[in-house]
């Protein structure tokens, strides 16, 4: 009965077209003496996704029942995505030979028929990311607006007030329309709601990043002592300053900058989300596979620094095939295993495996694709390090860059004057 319930409330969430976003988060692993022993991708079982659903219909019981009961209901709404960011979303897109209809309102089942038609693609998990970070933030509101992800028009947090201010408002509120008690919310604190869910909105993100730091240094400082070592990975992000590349076997994000490409003068193009060579024609574009040598970990900022390996000899023994740099003159598509998720929790609340919340986007992310945009002299390891800083992906649609440092030319010496008379 309740596997049967589980496929009833399934087919629900399918039928009203909920975003489908089933991202694997990364879990470190520490052994006895607290030392990291090994990142691997947390499992996502179907128990885990039966209790999610059971989650959400409580969740959206709860919403439904203070609104009957006209009591203030701290919502978890989630707004459409931004025009722009959809825009950019479908130049992405269609660099990777995936279409994204204009002229239609936004849906989350159209989002999830580009996600469908990606699952053939080695691509395919970044493809998920890019959608997700083309989502609004969800917040906390006593206003609501209904979850675009989640396809619903009443949704709150309910599930865990033990760890969560905004579910514990809901029980109080709850307790304050059902049976008044000791526990019940007072009937001025509804006055205080749209200031108390800004704050809650702001420390839930601020939260998740710390997690995300966390993991991040956790990766640096398992991968320190491998430096030299090579790993498969795919390209997540192209910028003017060089690429950004996920690794297969952790998930870690690390920079391979203009410096540590094989030696052309490259040209960054924008809409193509790549970076050609002009000498000898090499092209690294958006999802390619890769191979690259881990060159710097600094578990202090969780910086990598990475160089790309072009000599198919020198790859890993395992993984998928070797670099995804096109020949002279060509762009051929790669493959690649991207797929690190920021990690939270799910949307139903549980603090296990779960799908990614929808329209919680990573701090810094740039609608083109790229993990973030930096800023004129921006180093990964270290922001006081004086870097190649360069404006964001966007930023001209071609520009030439040079791999290998250039000579500086010869100064003329000055010729003393004669004398005059």
């Amino acid at each position: 009965p309740l596997y049967g319930a589980y496929q009833a409330l399934l087919e629900a969430r399918r039928g009203r077209g909920t975003l489908e976003l089933d991202l694997p988060e990364r879990r470190v692993v520490l052994d006895a003496a607290g030392e990291v022993a090994a990142i691997e991708p947390r499992a996502r079982l179907d128990s885990h996704r039966l209790i999610e659903e059971f989650m959400i219909a409580a969740n959206i019981a709860a919403a439904m029942e203070l609104e009957a009961r006209r009591r203030p209901c701290m919502y978890r709404i989630h707004d459409q995505p931004d025009p722009v960011k959809i825009e950019a979303l479908r130049q992405v897109l269609g660099s990777l030979d995936l279409r994204l209809a204009r002229g239609q309102v936004m849906r989350a089942k159209l989002l999830n028929r580009v996600i469908e038609r990606a699952t053939a693609l080695p691509a395919a998990a970044m493809v998920s990311m890019l959608v997700l970070r083309a989502q609004a933030q969800a917040v906390y509101s006593p206003d609501n607006i209904g979850h675009f992800g989640l396809a619903l028009t009443h949704y709150a947090h309910f599930t865990s007030p033990i760890r969560r201010y905004a579910d514990l408002l809901v029980h109080r509120a709850l307790i304050a329309g059902l049976e008044p008690d000791d526990g019940a919310l007072p009937a001025e604190a509804g006055a205080r709601f749209a200031e108390i869910g800004e704050h809650i909105s702001a420390t839930e993100r601020r939260a998740a990043a710390a997690e995300r730091d966390a993991v991040d240094r956790f990766t640096a400082a398992y991968l320190q002592d491998r430096i030299g070592a090579l790993f498969r990975g795919a390209i997540n992000g192209v910028t003017r300053f060089g690429l950004f590349v996920t690794l297969d076997e952790t998930g870690a994000d690390g920079l391979v900058p203009m410096s540590l490409l094989p030696d052309d003068y490259y040209d960054h193009d924008a809409p193509g989300h790549r970076l050609v060579g002009r000498r000898w024609g090499r092209s690294y574009h958006l999802g390619a596979a890769v191979t690259v040598r881990l060159m710097e970990a600094v578990p202090v900022t969780g910086g990598l620094i990475l160089e790309l390996v072009e000599d198919a000899a020198e790859a890993p023994a395992t993984g998928a095939s070797g670099p995804g740099a096109s020949g002279p003159g060509t762009s051929g598509p790669g493959t690649s295993e991207p797929g690190a998720p920021e990690p939270g929790t799910s949307e139903s609340g549980t603090p296990g495996p779960g799908t990614p919340e929808p329209g919680t986007p990573e701090p810094g992310a740039s609608e083109a694709g790229a993990p973030q945009t930096a800023p004129p002299g921006w180093h990964p390891l270290d922001a006081r390090t004086p870097g190649r800083g360069a404006e964001g992906p966007a930023a001209r649609p071609a520009e030439r860059h040079d791999s290998a440092p250039r000579k500086r030319p010869a100064r003329r010496r000055r010729q003393p004057r004669k004398p005059r008379g």
